[in-house]
């Protein structure tokens, strides 16, 4: 269990179900929409970081989407009846990572509202790096 978000003392879980009108929507489909979603903003490069988090299945959605979009870079928490979500990207050289943040949020929140029925507290986005495009 994660505590301290910078929502207070609250203590937050991780999802592991939501339930959606007698709809049980597993984690793993929860994270799927929201690395997807990351992925079509502009200036996103793939999900996920450098390091050892950044997981290895990417080859499907990859070869679907021309760009990778792994949910090791995801994590969802649950704030009362809200989702906190936290994602880590890389981004392409010669945008504006303001901008790429903001375009995350937006899209992270309007994909869990629209496909889950989900109410977004944070979209919380860690920028991991830069690729640059020869």
């Amino acid at each position: 269990m994660r505590t301290g978000t910078g929502i207070g003392e609250k203590e937050l879980r991780v999802v592991t179900d939501q339930q959606a009108s007698g709809l049980t929507i597993g984690p793993g489909v929860v994270e799927t929409i929201i690395a997807l979603a990351a992925v079509k903003v502009d200036g996103v490069a793939t999900v996920g970081g450098r390091g050892p988090a950044a997981g290895a299945s990417r080859g499907l959605l990859a070869s679907i989407f021309g760009k990778r979009a792994s949910t090791s870079g995801v994590a969802v928490f649950e704030n009362d009846d809200k989702v906190i979500v936290e994602v880590c990207v890389q981004v392409l050289y010669g945008y504006r990572l303001p901008d790429i943040a903001e375009g995350i949020r937006l899209a992270v929140a309007d994909a869990l509202s629209s496909q889950a029925s989900m109410t977004v507290d944070a979209v919380n986005v860690t920028i991991d790096g830069i690729q640059f495009v020869a």
